[in-house]
């Protein structure tokens, strides 16, 4: 199974928006993002990187597998 990299929070933003989500608010430097069905938002740090840890986290609350989110990724 390939491994998550760390990506720039542009790129994962590019992402949620693929698959659906919906930009709510901004605190601080941390963007959140919404979409119908899911029981909790998704967050995302405005760092220059993503690391695995949050992209792992949140493709878990999203519902989306690792092999889907790499695969998307070469599409955007």
């Amino acid at each position: 199974m390939p491994r998550l990299t760390p990506v720039h929070w542009r790129k994962f933003e590019k992402f949620l928006l693929y698959v659906g989500c919906i930009f709510v608010r901004e605190k601080g430097d941390h963007r959140v993002y919404t979409r119908i069905g899911l029981n909790r938002p998704v967050i995302i740090p405005q760092n220059s990187s993503i690391p695995a840890f949050i992209i792992r986290n949140n493709l878990r609350t999203l519902g989306i597998s690792t092999k889907e989110y790499l695969e998307i990724l070469e599409r955007i």
